[in-house]
């Protein structure tokens, strides 16, 4: 298959004495070979694990779980923030919609692309890492739902009980289809509006049929996946009827140890939030392309005889399919890790158990996957909202005086990039080293034991490290459809 192709010719990469980092827009000549950044990450992470696996016990993993209470507010007042912030929120989401179904189909004239791709989907991903599942609580489709419910009480009663089965596929579902958006649709308002108009009637209908706290918990993408995204946070938010709300102080990444992934789907929805950064850093790029054209289409022609735009269908066809694959690639690539670990150990525990305690290790380095893909965006296109909050629709109108305003795009420096870049995703996979093995010393009695069982998940780390690197070194292939040189 293509992906087995490519990741063989990662390990060629290795050996090569150049690389062209991908992610700048224009080409950027590594200043020093691509196997030494490779192997002083790799070395990076081993000298981690020594440090950890020496110094971290289970004691002192104990400790970590310890919060600082912070401050304590009147849960009055509270309501009231939040109820401003979900009115904004709704409002904002209601524009997003309207513009991107009603304004112009200009791009870069249009507020809902800038809206809903910077400020939402990267934006407020970045802010959650941050100060925690703000998102939880100003969720604008679960406003509008106990918006509806206190005025028509009984809308949204459960129908149906929510199927144990079922977890969080609906939400894994909603992201492969989110992803494609992203990947495939090329950015058009209008199919924003479309899918925001979609994605809202699921919404409302899910609700419907289970309720609202089945359905937001388990098939609310956005929901699920910021809840994620939530857990590294420093910071927790509680509070119950009757007692004051709290803001706690923690320690970064630790609430993903506090209980396992409660559902395989759950499992494989954190591997899609990595193999689809992946898929998305190497989809574009020029050994990614040539697969199709120089190795599979020479065999299509040989067995099926139609032109040449017939086989560019077949093309976008085969990317769709391996977007949608790269999740069970990288579930069995995983599961032959754990499995190793249950033979290192002699662990009872079935893969299927392991691999569920350990899941929530990977969620820092998919987040660092994304960030080092689209960091840049932010500094590049945030800018454009300037005058795009005057002119929503792109009418002309200048409703608060900006729409004049040039905001040009910060353009940070490749060299800059691309060492930011190295240093994040050994950071998260640093840190995943240290949660699973944090993680192992709660598993396992002895530490000795503990510290077997992480040597596959450290190769597993290295790999990662490796491959993500060098997604991020592949030169772009200057577009998907390429005339194969045969023709």
């Amino acid at each position: 298959m293509g992906r087995g192709r490519i990741l063989s010719a990662s390990l060629l990469t290795l050996c090569c004495s150049d690389a062209v980092a991908h992610s700048f827009g224009n080409i950027y000549t590594l200043p020093i070979p691509f196997w030494m950044y490779a192997f002083s990450a790799a070395a990076a992470l081993v000298l981690s694990f020594v440090v950890v696996g020496y110094f971290v016990n289970s004691k002192s993993a104990a400790r970590n779980f310890r919060t600082l209470d912070l401050v304590a507010f009147n849960t009055g007042a509270d309501r009231g923030a939040v109820a401003t912030l979900q009115a904004l929120s709704v409002f904002a989401l209601l524009l997003t919609m309207l513009s991107g179904l009603f304004g112009t189909t200009n791009p870069f004239a249009n507020f809902s692309v800038t809206f809903f791709w910077i400020f939402f989907v990267l934006g407020l991903t970045y802010l959650t890492a941050l100060v925690g599942d703000i998102y939880g609580a100003i969720n604008p489709w679960r406003a509008i739902c106990d918006w509806i419910e206190r005025a028509r009480p009984g809308t949204f009663r459960p129908r149906l009980p929510y199927p144990a089965w079922l977890g969080y596929y609906p939400a894994l579902a909603l992201y492969m289809a989110f992803i494609w958006l992203e990947l495939f649709s090329h950015a058009s308002p209008r199919g924003i509006g479309l899918f925001l108009l979609a994605y809202s009637a699921i919404i409302f209908l899910g609700a419907g049929l289970f309720g609202l706290q089945a359905w937001f918990n388990y098939g609310e993408l956005f929901a699920v996946v910021l809840r994620l995204i939530g857990r590294i946070a420093p910071f927790e938010y509680s509070g119950s009827p009757g007692h004051p709300a709290r803001i706690r102080l923690r320690q970064p990444f630790i609430s993903l140890l506090k209980q396992p992934a409660d559902h395989f789907s759950l499992l494989l929805l954190v591997l899609f939030m990595l193999s689809s950064t992946a898929f998305d850093g190497v989809h574009q790029t020029l050994p990614w392309v040539t697969v199709f054209w120089k190795d599979l289409y020479p065999l299509l022609t040989a067995v099926i005889e139609q032109p040449y735009l017939f086989f560019v269908d077949i093309y976008y066809y085969w990317q769709w399919a391996m977007l949608f694959v790269s999740p069970v690639v990288y579930l069995a690539v995983y599961l032959a890790f754990v499995w190793l670990m249950k033979l290192a150990t002699g662990s009872q525990r079935s893969v299927r158990d392991l691999a569920l305690q350990f899941t929530f290790s990977l969620v820092p380095i998919a987040f660092v996957y994304n960030v080092t893909h689209y960091f840049t965006l932010l500094f590049s296109q945030a800018p454009a909202v300037v005058p795009l909050i005057s002119d929503p629709f792109g009418f002309g109108w200048n409703l608060f005086g900006t729409a004049r305003i040039s905001s040009p795009p910060v353009i940070l420096p490749a060299d800059f990039v691309w060492h930011a870049q190295v240093a994040l995703i050994l950071l998260g996979h640093v840190v995943s080293v240290y949660l699973a093995h944090a993680q192992a010393l709660h598993l396992f009695r002895r530490e000795k034991q503990a510290v077997w069982s992480q040597l596959p998940m450290l190769a597993l780390m290295v790999l990662f490290t490796t491959i993500g690197l060098w997604i991020l070194s592949l030169p772009i292939a200057g577009g998907q459809v390429q005339v194969p040189a045969s023709s």
